[in-house]
């Protein structure tokens, strides 16, 4: 049967694209299926605000009407300007176990970058470093938590037969509640927070107005904290918020906090509930089914994913992240969390490993890989 590589067109098209990731997860017990309206409003490019500065090209790889494979090719206007470079990347990438299949999707993707004036195409981002980044590479053993990649094995495979060379790995620590919060961590804290006046409040989810004032901090400490890390671009003013209003929904209170420093805001982290436990229960991707088995199963989760942690440049060094971590640990003890996954975490970030497996005791039990090719 002769193979087919074509872009997606239209809205039915789309919708294949989307369903067709069932077809690569058939009989895998850690895969989360989507919700498909997520899938929808994350790759809706008149609403989803990413891509008033980018572009994206879905295609679908066919035989005898069947897809055995997808991508998507994805040009990030920001990025380039941010890192002064021509890298486009590539995303959403599912295949069969078949290397004819994935040179053709991953030819499909480098020529309509090239043509486009990029030099290199790096991946996968679905659709950037903001959203769900790198293919799973080591941890196959268990489901991927909230806003994780999952993938088969032989993705290693497809990827690099292709040519594409890994540039960056990315770590996921696993956290348990009974060796993280550590009584050198809590002596710690307790001095640190005396020394220099340090307060810790919850984001108001709440308030409308405070909520939105909240919200500004957040970006700006995001923004700024994280500018100096590879690959990273600042969100617009947008995108965060359309970010914020989705995390919204699933966010513990508990688990989004502020920390000052006499008054100023020093520094906020992030928790989310993975909700992927109970996610897994729905086959369909439905949004009625997910939110079924929210509703059903909530009580259920026991893990808890660290997403964001950073600290203003003008506070760093004094030990503001440690308190940071304690808030984790106490929290998370008090609502019950087993376990934590700080996710993900750049190999060379020397300062955050350190901390992860030092002062919280973590261990890397996942990897995940961004790979690159000159086009």
């Amino acid at each position: 049967m002769d193979l087919v590589i074509r872009p997606v067109e239209n809205k039915n098209d789309k919708m294949r694209f989307i369903r067709s990731q069932w077809n690569f997860y058939k009989n895998d017990k850690n895969w989360v299926p989507p919700i498909i309206a997520d899938r929808l409003k994350l790759l809706d490019t008149k609403k989803n605000p990413f891509y008033k500065h980018s572009l994206i090209q879905l295609f679908l790889a066919e035989r005898d009407s069947v897809v055995v494979g997808r991508i998507a090719a994805i040009i990030n206007y920001n990025h380039n300007k941010t890192h002064n470079d021509k890298v486009g990347f590539f995303g959403f990438f599912e295949c069969v176990n078949d290397q004819e299949v994935a040179n053709k999707l991953f030819d499909a993707a480098a020529e309509w970058l090239k043509v486009r004036g990029m030099d290199a195409m790096r991946g996968p981002e679905n659709p950037s470093q903001n959203d769900e980044v790198g293919l799973l590479i080591e941890g196959f053993d268990s489901p991927p938590v909230i806003l994780m990649t999952y993938n088969p094995s032989y993705y290693i495979d497809l990827i690099e037969n292709y040519g594409l060379k890994k540039v960056k790995t990315l770590y996921a620590y696993e956290l348990r509640m009974e060796d993280y919060l550590t009584e050198k961590l809590v002596r710690l804290q307790d001095v640190i927070r005396k020394r220099y006046s340090i307060t810790v409040r919850n984001v108001d989810f709440k308030n409308k107005e405070q909520f939105k004032r909240d919200v500004e901090t957040l970006k700006h400490i995001y923004n700024s904290a994280w500018e100096p890390n590879w690959g990273f671009v600042k969100m617009t003013d947008e995108e965060f918020d359309f970010l914020a209003a989705d995390l919204k929904t699933i966010a513990e209170p508990e688990f989004a906090f502020i920390v000052e420093v006499k008054g100023k805001p020093a520094g906020f982290a992030l928790g989310l509930p993975d909700v992927n436990q109970c996610l897994i229960h729905n086959k369909s991707g439905s949004l009625i089914g997910a939110i079924w088995h929210l509703l059903t199963k909530k009580k259920k989760i026991k893990i808890i994913r660290i997403i964001v942690l950073g600290v203003l440049k003008d506070f760093q060094g004094i030990g503001v992240d440690g308190v940071m971590y304690y808030e984790f640990a106490k929290r998370g003890s008090k609502l019950g969390m087993l376990r934590g996954e700080a996710s993900w975490i750049l190999e060379d970030n020397e300062m955050m490993n350190r901390a992860l497996t030092v002062t919280m005791n973590g261990r890397i039990y996942k990897k995940y890989a961004l790979y690159e090719k000159e086009i």
